[in-house]
């Protein structure tokens, strides 16, 4: 039942623990060598909703001896014949069918996925999609991992490149996508020809699970796929970067956790591919329509209440269509429906947990403090839920605030007022970080000017939504190394060998 609070419309939280009619994919038990097991120490935790705390199931705490085995048993399934014998055709077969599983099963990881994040029903419905778009992609890619014949400066050899397999790689991924960032990632792998161990946010693990039930369903043979639940994320992140065996490590995740990890992967001179934080700029010039700028600004600002790593964080409005903007963006905010994720109206859900509720709610108040201006929002919904967190906009932010300066991950919109195209891009260069970023303009000069001088990954013209399976996703700067998705997401799973052929006769 949607009711107003403080021009928003509000929708009160619904019991979706009721885990329905898609409990035939919800697995409590972790994943290792095509056997669904418990945690040798029979430790388990549960898996919370976020909108109303109801426990929607538990999974293993596996330790690091669990992840030892699965690590184990990837490599094992590496090396076997059953993986190994397989060409690229056959690879793509066993991916294309763990395509149509998902996609005949997409209602049921969608609603899987809302219960353990909180994102709106139809936000998981597109998860779904898109996670799955992966999965097809690579499905193709799998048969166009090409080599190279050059032509060599002596008479007498031939050069052959050929692209093959690393090996293990383990798999770290986030709550706010956590079907796309598995597919992503395991889709490119298993294309190459690689193994992989999963481990999955801790928040999320229940949709990790479901999809990997679907792998297995769709004959991917047993220790290609792994997944281990745990709690013990940093004692499971070490093992990976020592380990031996495991030959790349791809993380999506915080630019601190990322650091960490490339570090301790030094020693093995491992693989590594992070897509990490982001600080996105969204510009708006005087020659933007603004009515496209706001559908932009609402995209990509409130897809997932904010928790998305190329989320606009930092809002530069040009002096000539600042009020317009400002005044059509709040009228848009304060008719968002905020509420249990479930209901089909529904679109801004809850914070993922009570750590990012508190990051959210510290940085508005941060903002306050140094003479920011709320314009709307700017407070909790308790009465909705305990991790519910009103739509957002603040003006007049100085460069000092930690709005400005981090990225926020929640529903709070941050503009500053710019002059010109030198100080927008200026300002927008201003951080260590570079994902993303977006402006709107008309001006088919400036449009290349801009988008050249961005010191970010992607670039979105006069878009908001810029994710797509065909497009090389990753940043630059302190926001990760390497690219997932599109032709080049196949990259950090092979290895280039160079064959030299040599004292060859023609005559």
């Amino acid at each position: 039942m949607l009711r107003q609070f403080g021009g928003v419309a509000l929708r009160r939280g619904l019991n979706f623990g009721r885990m329905r009619s898609f409990s035939a994919l919800v697995q409590s038990k972790g994943l290792v060598d095509g056997a669904w097991v418990e945690s040798s120490d029979r430790d388990t935790f549960e898996v919370l909703n976020p909108a109303n705390g109801a426990v929607i199931g538990s999974v293993p705490n596996m330790t690091v001896a669990d992840a030892q085995k699965a690590i184990d048993a990837a490599k094992k399934a590496y090396e076997s014949k059953e993986w190994r014998s397989l060409t690229a055709k056959d690879r793509s077969n066993l991916l294309k069918k763990w395509h149509k599983l998902i996609e005949q099963n997409s209602q049921e990881i969608a609603e899987i996925m809302t219960a353990e994040s909180g994102k709106p029903i139809n936000e998981s419905k597109g998860e779904v999609a898109y996670g799955n778009s992966f999965v097809e992609w690579f499905a193709e890619e799998a048969r166009r991992i090409y080599g190279e014949i050059i032509p060599s400066a002596a008479p007498n050899r031939e050069i052959i490149v050929m692209k093959q397999p690393i090996g293990v790689a383990a798999l770290i991924t986030p709550w706010n996508f956590p079907m796309a960032m598995i597919t992503r990632k395991a889709g490119a792998a298993l294309a190459a020809g690689c193994t992989v161990v999963v481990k999955p946010s801790e928040d999320t693990p229940l949709t990790a699970l479901a999809v990997a039930k679907l792998a297995e369903d769709a004959g991917i043979p047993k220790g290609v796929i792994n997944v281990v639940t745990t709690k013990k994320a940093a004692p499971m992140g070490d093992l990976f970067c020592k380990s031996p065996d495991v030959r790349g490590i791809s993380f999506t995740g915080s630019t601190e956790v990322g650091k960490l990890l490339f570090r301790n992967c030094a020693d093995g001179i491992k693989r590594v591919c992070l897509e990490l934080g982001g600080n996105a700029p969204f510009i708006v010039f005087d020659s933007a329509n603004v009515e496209k700028a706001v559908d932009g600004a609402m995209a990509s600002k409130f897809r997932n209440c904010g928790q998305t790593c190329v989320s606009a964080n930092r809002f530069f409005v040009q002096d000539g269509i600042y009020d317009k903007f400002v005044e059509q963006l709040k009228k848009r905010v304060e008719a968002l429906k905020i509420g249990n994720g479930e209901g089909c109206d529904v679109q801004i859900g809850p914070l993922i947990n009570e750590m990012q509720f508190k990051k959210v709610s510290g940085f508005v108040e941060d903002a306050r403090d140094k003479k920011a201006t709320v314009l709307t929002g700017g407070k909790p919904l308790t009465d909705v839920g305990s991790l519910f967190y009103a739509p957002t906009i603040i003006t007049d932010v100085p460069s000092t605030a930690k709005l400005y300066t981090e990225e926020v991950f929640g529903p709070v919109v941050s503009i500053i007022r710019f002059r010109d195209e030198e100080e927008a891009v200026q300002k927008a260069n201003d951080t260590r970080r570079g994902l993303a970023g977006y402006f709107y303009s008309e001006n088919l000069q400036q449009v290349f000017r801009v988008a050249k001088r961005l010191e970010v990954g992607m670039v979105g013209v006069n878009e908001g939504i810029i994710s797509a399976a065909e497009a090389p996703f990753g940043g630059v700067k302190e926001s990760g190394v390497g690219r997932e998705g599109s032709k080049h997401g196949i990259d950090d799973y092979v290895d280039i060998k160079y064959i030299c052929m040599g004292n060859l006769k023609y005559d």
